[in-house]
């Protein structure tokens, strides 16, 4: 069962809100009714103003790095400020790039060097078929003219020409074919300048203050808070490692994508050993399904999806019984990027085209979302699930669908904040930020939206940069500015993503282009409010800087501060303190 849904184009209602509404609907009080043509259908939009990046606060120039945020401002400094000022300990690492030998070639490369030429047709055709399938066997056999009868000859050189002539104008459909298995995972990778960069993919551990980081040479190493030993993983088939992801629930099992296969590795946290064998590591294959660009573990960690840009199914994994079903739909040309919803109710699947689908995963139905600009780029989840933000290739704005059980799925996508390019001048020279989204991280208590911007790489001034928004869901949802996260001077952020289980607000891990780890804390409490005097208790989630009023239930500015030391949000009249 799948649904047809159209996706607005956002280019002339820059920078206006637009939420698209069929056309039979009522108009909501105080919105603009306009009609357009969108995909061959007549549609209502409303319009309201939204968040730009305008509104954010003047990035700081001259050196200065993001240190974290406190009382609804972010605070700036030297780097050597960061340790003393955050009060928090992850290990900010540094892997510089000239210190990792990447692969410089695949293993099928030298194999002709060692080839015995005085094989015989037979031997030879085994081979092609095994690195090639039907495509090499009847190269070989055509080649072979000497060897076989000439109708043999004449008859593969046929069917070989018009294999190649149905792979063009499938290529012609899908240009991503065209390219090779490195190139492919460059560019549907969440990491900006993956080929080049020293740090190809980081995940946390969604229970405990753990995290892998995967490198340049292939090798994935993982700090634990809890022990002084570092493990490194290194396996003969863990190449060109596009993602990372524990598996929840578990203290020791990590998934890999790598080029042509699936990696489980289970690692004993309680183990000494600095480099766990290769037979600690499962290998999950299925035919046709490389490389693996994205995987998404369900909540409960009972199945892993694995996704691929030259395969239309996505495979579901039952990792204990290695075995896969396929979720295969007409469309596509490919699965790019998966992304489960905090709840497991849903699943966003993207696509190399301009169409991507969400699932929902009882009965395993989809609704299909096609885009009129340009592939999902990027997506992510509110924390209850019923709320997917995301991006589309060549936009500069974020879209939002919300879900309700009650009302079924969306029928359209609002624009919620643009991010067009914007200049900001200071005495020390101007600076330009915005453009297009590289990837979307919204934290685990929803207070917080990072989003990553490409910048331009032949401009100077136009760096990237990532823009942080604060995010709320009553009465209605929206983007506020935060600010946004810059780092030392000549670096650019790479990768990020925030950490699970902060108890101070949130946490955002950022990798950067010259091998740089940084942790970067945003303090604000999502309130466990202590019982008043009176006997009464509040319990509500805040931002910091705000209360909430008990007869009315909106938020309100607040005098208070916070103390970064003790970790307690210090407000008259209220003892609130971030949850242990």
């Amino acid at each position: 069962m799948k649904k047809n849904h159209a996706l607005h184009g956002s280019a002339s209602f820059s920078p206006l809100n637009a939420t698209v509404f069929p056309y039979d609907a009522p108009n909501p009080r105080g919105y603009v009714k306009t009609h357009g043509a969108i995909s061959g259908a007549r549609l209502k939009v409303a319009v309201r103003s939204m968040c730009s990046l305008a509104l954010f606060p003047l990035p700081r120039l001259g050196g200065q790095v993001t240190l974290y945020e406190a009382n609804n401002e972010l605070v700036w400094g030297n780097s050597t400020e960061c340790n003393e000022k955050q009060h928090w300990t992850p290990p900010s690492l540094h892997f510089p790039r000239e210190t990792l030998k990447p692969h410089s070639c695949p293993e099928s490369s030298s194999k002709a060097a060692f080839l015995d030429h005085r094989d015989t047709l037979w031997m030879r055709s085994a081979g092609a078929w095994r690195d090639a399938g039907l495509a090499g066997l009847l190269d070989e056999i055509t080649n072979s003219s000497e060897e076989v009868p000439k109708w043999l000859t004449l008859s593969s050189g046929c069917v070989l020409a018009l294999l190649r002539w149905m792979s063009s104008f499938h290529c012609s459909l899908f240009p991503h074919l065209t390219l090779s298995g490195e190139d492919m995972v460059a560019e549907f990778s969440q990491v900006l300048g993956w080929s080049d960069s020293a740090i190809r993919s980081f995940a946390w551990h969604p229970h405990t203050d753990k995290f892998a980081v995967a490198l340049l040479d292939d090798s994935i190493k993982i700090y634990n808070s809890k022990s002084a030993i570092t493990p490194t993983l290194k396996h003969r088939l863990q190449r060109s490692v596009s993602a990372m992801q524990w598996k929840p629930l578990c203290a020791s099992t990590l998934a890999v994508a790598c080029h042509t296969c699936l990696l489980i590795w289970h690692v004993d946290p309680n183990s000494l050993s600095t480099r766990p064998s290769s037979g600690c590591a499962q290998v999950l294959t299925h035919p046709g399904h490389s490389p693996v660009t994205s995987i998404a573990w369900s909540p409960s960690g009972s199945l892993l999806v694995s996704a691929s840009p030259v395969d239309t199914a996505m495979m579901v994994w039952n990792v204990a019984a290695e075995i896969c079903v396929p979720l295969q739909r007409v469309g596509g040309g490919g699965v790019t990027n998966l992304s489960w919803s905090p709840d497991g109710s849903r699943l966003l699947a993207a696509t190399p085209s301009a169409l991507f689908r969400v699932w929902e995963t009882k009965m395993w139905t989809c609704e299909r979302w096609p885009c009129l600009k340009g592939r999902c780029q990027s997506g992510c989840w509110s924390p209850d699930g019923s709320r997917l933000l995301f991006c589309v290739q060549g936009g500069t704005v974020i879209y939002a669908l919300t879900f309700s059980d009650m009302t079924g799925g969306p029928k359209s996508a609002a624009v919620v904040a643009d991010l067009s390019e914007t200049t900001f001048s200071e005495p020390d020279g101007d600076l330009i930020v915005g453009g297009e989204v590289q990837s979307l991280a919204w934290d685990p208590t929803g207070e917080r939206l990072a989003v990553l911007l490409k910048g331009n790489a032949e401009s100077s001034i136009h760096s990237a940069i990532i823009a942080v928004f604060k995010t709320r869901s009553s009465p209605i949802f929206e983007l506020l500015p935060c600010g946004f996260v810059k780092g030392e001077a000549g670096t650019e952020p790479r990768l990020m993503q925030f950490q699970p289980h902060f108890q101070h607000g949130a946490l955002l891990t950022v990798c950067w282009s010259n091998g740089r780890i940084s942790h970067v804390p945003f303090y604000f409490v999502v309130f466990s409010v202590r019982a008043s005097p009176h006997g009464q208790g509040r319990g509500c989630a805040g931002v910091v800087g705000e209360e909430v009023d008990e007869g009315s239930g909106e938020f309100s500015r607040g005098s208070g501060r916070w103390d970064t030391a003790a970790g307690v949000w210090d407000h008259p009249g209220i003892s609130a303190q971030a949850s242990e």
